[in-house]
């Protein structure tokens, strides 16, 4: 399964669940879902951003204490 990196919401997802778009003349891959959610009203989008900044961060966090436990483990 080949994945790709989503420059929208910075996570990789499936191929399939993928569009690539221009911005600036530059190509970039941008997920289905941040496509959609673009498309609805304020609050939705809003909301979405929230949601997708939260799992980022919290992706982050969880990376970084493995990391450190792993550095402690030496």
């Amino acid at each position: 399964m080949t994945t790709r990196f989503c420059y929208h919401c910075q996570t990789h997802h499936p191929e399939e669940l993928m569009r690539q778009v221009v911005t600036k003349s530059v190509r970039r891959w941008r997920c289905i879902k941040s496509i959609e959610a673009a498309k609805l009203d304020v609050a939705s989008r809003e909301a979405f951003g929230q949601r997708t900044s939260a799992q980022n961060k919290a992706d982050s966090k969880s990376h970084a204490l493995r990391i450190n436990a792993m550095l402690l483990d030496r």
